[in-house]
């Protein structure tokens, strides 16, 4: 099997016919299906898996030798400049709330409302700009907030949004922010699995993505970006790894420097190393093939859904704005949960409906000032995403499947 097919790709699904279908995956922007690479590397180091850094048998040489390597690929991954820091997390929320605590005392944050909660809640002395309707638009309104903030202060902004998956206009903003001495974090958790990211040609200081969204759900994210920040502040974590010397009496002791001062604990070996697999995976990929493959069906999809009555495409930019495989629609008169619901139970095809923790931004969209959980579908929309492993059949049953369910 190719490094890049998708495990499970396969699975079936009774529907209530009892007739067994092959189930249709389009929710990659919650969570995307491992692919070849990711397992294969796991599998291939569990025989010799141990504990990094600190033992001396062959287990943790071996397993500290592809933590390492791990750290290695993933920074090149990312175009990481000389004097950048690669640090394995939990997840893009993980990550980036690593780096909100690590901000110098007094920093403002600039944001603008559109964010994921993961990019919207965890940072420090919040300057909340509206959503924008032109990426034009977004450039103007941090020019005018910039002009107003003094002392250390940092943007942060999505790459694509995990709502409409319109890519963000990150260099433009980038540029304009550094103008000011004013640092930029990249939510790239979106982006990463369908562009390549590079730290400079994106203009970001710091850049934060998933493995699970990565095709490499194994528990791990990357954080990666300069180092002077994160190496003056506190530890995440307090314990093992991150300290390089306790003494005796509490409050004697030397924190380490580098991703180890924020890597306390046990690290997720197995996550970075399905990572860093995927990583070198899609390296060596075609990925203007890639690319274009996925703008194909996201043009399938989205002039399929145009002749669906009932189903309306939102967006912050406009029809034309670049985009991700990803499709959010209004439902007007249904409640998207419940088409939700009807597509898994009764057409085999997994979507998602809801706010998709991004609240402010779906109750723009939508024109609702109804609150709810992120999962929450009564009011929101109903999303649709896709990447590697999706084909022309998914995108036509959905289309297909959607217009019948919206019949009904």
């Amino acid at each position: 099997m190719p490094l890049l097919d998708v495990i499970g790709e396969d699975l079936k699904v009774a529907l209530p016919s009892g007739e067994l279908t092959r189930f249709v995956h389009l929710d990659y922007a919650a969570s995307a299906p491992c692919v070849r690479a990711a397992a294969d590397a796991v599998q291939d180091l569990l025989p010799r898996y141990g504990s990094v850094h600190r033992g001396t048998g062959v287990r943790s040489q071996a397993s500290t030798l592809a933590y390492e390597l791990a750290r290695d690929v993933v920074a090149e991954f990312v175009g990481a400049r000389p004097g950048d820091t690669v640090i394995f997390t939990r997840n893009t929320t993980d990550a980036l709330n690593l780096l909100a605590r690590a901000l110098p005392a007094g920093t403002t944050t600039l944001q603008f409302s559109g964010e994921h909660h993961a990019n919207l809640l965890p940072w420090p002395n919040p300057v909340r700009l509206p959503t924008p309707s032109s990426p034009a638009e977004a450039v103007t309104l941090l020019t005018a907030a910039l002009a107003t903030v003094t002392g250390p202060a940092v943007l942060t902004v999505t790459g694509a949004s995990n709502v409409t998956g319109e890519v963000w206009p990150v260099r433009e903003l980038a540029d304009v922010a550094h103008a000011h001495g004013v640092r930029v974090v990249v939510d790239a958790a979106q982006l990463a699995p369908h562009r390549a990211v590079d730290l400079d040609e994106l203009g970001a200081d710091y850049l934060a993505f998933s493995g699970h969204k990565l095709y490499a759900p194994f528990g791990a994210g990357v954080l990666a970006g300069r180092a002077d920040w994160l190496d003056a502040a506190e530890p995440y974590l307090a314990g093992g790894g991150a300290s390089a010397v306790v003494g005796d009496v509490p409050g004697e002791l030397t924190w380490a420097t580098g991703a180890a001062r924020h890597e306390g604990g046990t690290p997720n070996l197995l996550g970075a190393v399905a990572i860093a697999a995927v990583a070198e995976a899609l390296a060596a990929a075609d990925r203007d093939a890639l690319h274009a493959h996925e703008q194909a069906l996201l043009t399938r999809l989205r002039e399929g859904l145009a002749g669906v009555p009932g189903a309306v495409e939102v967006s912050v930019f406009g029809p034309d704005q670049p985009r991700v495989g990803i499709v959010s629609l209004a439902l007007p008169g249904h409640d998207p949960a419940d088409v939700a619901l009807r597509l898994g139970r009764d057409h085999g095809i997994g979507v998602r409906a809801g706010q998709f923790c991004a609240h402010p931004l779906v109750r723009r969209l939508t024109g609702s000032a109804t609150t709810g959980s992120c999962g929450d579908g009564a009011t929101g929309l109903l999303r649709a995403s896709f990447g590697i492993g999706s084909d022309v059949e998914d995108v036509d049953r959905f289309v297909a499947g959607l217009a019948a369910v919206l019949r009904t």
